[in-house]
């Protein structure tokens, strides 16, 4: 089978919705002042919380991306360094975050493991300080929901990517369902302060971010989190 089938997204009906391009992602808004310090409490834990629990699918989304021999990788939140030793040794990656807490501890992860082929940078997501069409993947996993502009962030990865490279997310999205789209809406205030916003509008985001995915696909158990494949033109 080929890694990207000809298809429209299994979601793709509502990503055509008549309001998707102006409605609100998020009942929540955040500051880069407010999501530093939340990852700099959180960062002694991370590891220990959402390392195991979320890790099938760092997993899939790595073997899914298909990454060659000299692929130029980007990874935006890169956090503690917990995809590092997952990349194949002939690639070459840059690892970006906005916490220098989260930087502290990837740095000995990569040391530790003796991770040769990844460098770690701090940096803005919605500032990105690299040129044009610089990567071949730009990947940004359990990140976009907690930064204070998806849209702004996104846009940056799309410039960096190199045309006919791939931009993946990995992230958490508002369900489907009533029920739990309401749920998730209530509680998003609250699990900001675990590092993401619960009710973050897919069709709406692929929409403003103007991004086509080329494949949508739940990962990891239970099924909530969506690897959002997309190619630049």
């Amino acid at each position: 089978m080929a890694l990207f089938e000809s298809r429209r997204p299994a979601d793709s009906e509502e990503i055509v919705g008549t309001d998707a391009a102006t409605r609100a992602l998020s009942v929540t808004a955040v500051e880069n002042d407010f999501v530093e310090r939340v990852y700099q409490n959180i960062s002694w834990f991370y590891d220990f919380t959402f390392g195991p629990a979320l890790h099938p699918g760092r997993v899939d989304a790595i073997e899914r991306m298909g990454i060659k021999p000299g692929d130029r990788v980007l990874e935006v939140g890169v956090g503690t360094g917990i995809n590092a030793a997952l990349y194949p040794s002939e690639c070459s990656v840059t690892g970006i975050d906005f916490s220098s807490q989260m930087l502290v501890k990837a740095r000995r992860r990569i040391a530790r493991k003796g991770v040769r082929n990844v460098r770690l940078v701090e940096m803005d997501a919605a500032n990105l300080k690299f040129a044009d069409d610089t990567f071949d993947i730009v990947y940004a996993p359990y990140v976009i929901s907690v930064v204070p502009d998806p849209v702004a962030v996104t846009r940056e990865m799309y410039r960096v990517c190199r045309p006919g490279g791939r931009i993946v997310i990995l992230n958490h999205f508002r369900s489907k369902s009533r029920l739990g789209a309401w749920l998730e809406r209530i509680i998003a205030p609250f699990t900001l302060y675990l590092g993401f916003k619960s009710d973050l509008d897919l069709p709406a985001f692929l929409v403003q971010a103007d991004l086509k995915p080329v494949s949508i696909e739940k990962v990891n158990v239970p099924r909530i989190w969506s690897l959002v494949t997309c190619v630049k033109n």
